[in-house]
């Protein structure tokens, strides 16, 4: 069976992920990206065509004058919409189009949540979350006129890893903010939505059309404000089932149901209310130690549903797992000087793998996003205090260096 896999740049997900999956499962690939002599890089081996990938037109022209797909995939957030218009163009499983459209664009799926008055389980509209969008300089003095509630939070509409999304208290900020994310991307539209309080969390699902699993979500920790960089991840088994209950409500009114899904919401005074939707499986590596933490064939599974195969009503997962994820990151621009290399160790009984994600000699300006991210540690045992010790007696032992 022959499956086409659209990308941008290489990702750990794709590499180390859903390529080894699709090989254990016995499929051809044909990597489709707009930039090729990256994927070549990363895996000489395999097929790579270069594409317009953000053009469905330009994704149905390569397939079809190349080989008939058996399944179109990607684990892109850019692209979902992408990739679901080609699968349903070809006849085969996929996403639907329109709810990867509204969860990619949060104007769209803010706008969406409150007119189908199902933002939460209690039914009281209390989950509603105030937001609006800039779509150019032209509606900055409209903000003037709108009854803003400080502090907000400025986010491009359709973006990813917290890059140029910030906090701001007041009117003069607000502008401010928009302006300079604007000059810094001027075809990019902005949502201004009300800033939600309360601790932030994801939700890990996958599912086939029919059944749905819960695969258990993280406890995520960022950086002070005003932005909001996610410096650590901690594995919950399973959320509270009243909070289940209110994201899973919130994301049959979006019509997420197919495939992998990564949700981030946050929970106060018992309200869960979504944050975003990246209909995709979790990146920076969580996908990968949720494979092996829960001990199932994570990636294989996701490939399944799109070769239209149902998954079982029991994943057989591991339950008893504990686990955390940390991410050293530059708090200034400049070039990396000193830094561990890739390392698997375990200590009293916790399994850690630490790789590096910027090479000693590289220089680079200040993101605030995942983009400073210098490695990525993940810990891995049964006993949360054991897991945490370990990380913390790792770090310790480290240096990172940045030069001006």
């Amino acid at each position: 069976m022959h499956m086409y896999l659209l990308a941008l740049n290489p990702t750990d997900s794709v590499t180390e992920g859903f390529l080894p999956a699709a090989a254990r499962l016995g499929l051809e690939v044909t990597v489709l990206t707009d930039q090729p002599d990256a994927h070549r890089r990363t895996y000489p081996v395999s097929e790579i065509l270069e594409c317009d990938v953000r053009d469905f037109r330009a994704v149905v022209t390569r397939i079809s004058t190349h080989r008939r797909p058996d399944a179109v995939f990607t684990n892109s957030d850019h692209l979902q919409t992408t990739a679901a218009l080609a699968a349903d163009y070809f006849g085969l499983p996929g996403k639907d189009w329109w709810v990867a459209l509204r969860t990619k664009d949060k104007g769209e799926m803010r706008r969406h949540l409150a007119s189908a008055g199902a933002t939460d389980a209690v039914g009281d509209g209390a989950g509603a979350v105030w937001s609006t969008e800039v779509t150019g300089p032209a509606d900055l003095a409209d903000l003037a006129a709108l009854d803003v509630p400080y502090p907000c939070v400025v986010k491009p509409r359709e973006g990813v890893a917290s890059e140029d999304v910030v906090l701001v208290d007041d009117a003069g900020q607000l502008v401010a903010r928009c302006e300079e994310i604007m000059d810094r991307r001027p075809s990019a539209a902005l949502v201004v939505e009300e800033y939600l309080p309360g601790e932030l969390y994801t939700l890990e699902t996958l599912g086939d059309g029919r059944v749905r699993h819960v695969l258990g979500g993280f406890h995520t920790e960022v950086s002070a404000p005003p932005y909001f960089v996610e410096e650590r991840l901690t594995f919950v088994p399973a959320h509270p089932e009243p909070v289940v209950a209110q994201i899973l409500a919130q994301l049959d009114t979006l019509g997420v149901g197919f495939g992998a899904c990564h949700t981030e919401f946050v929970v106060h005074e018992g309200r869960a209310r979504i944050i975003e939707v990246n209909y995709r499986a979790i990146g920076d590596q969580c996908d990968l130690l949720l494979a092996r933490l829960l001990e199932i064939p994570l990636f294989e599974h996701i490939l399944r549903t799109h070769l239209g195969e149902p998954l079982p009503a029991d994943l057989g997962a591991r339950r008893d797992g504990a686990a955390r994820l940390e991410y050293p990151y530059a708090e200034r621009a400049g070039t990396l000087t000193a830094a561990p290399a890739a390392t698997e160790l375990a200590l009293n009984g916790v399994q850690l793998t630490y790789r590096p994600l910027r090479d000693v000699g590289e220089t680079h300006e200040l993101y605030r996003t995942n983009r400073d991210y210098l490695g990525v540690l993940r810990a891995m045992g049964t006993d949360q205090e054991a897991v945490d010790k370990a990380v913390g007696e790792f770090l310790a032992g480290q240096r990172w260096e940045i030069q001006p």
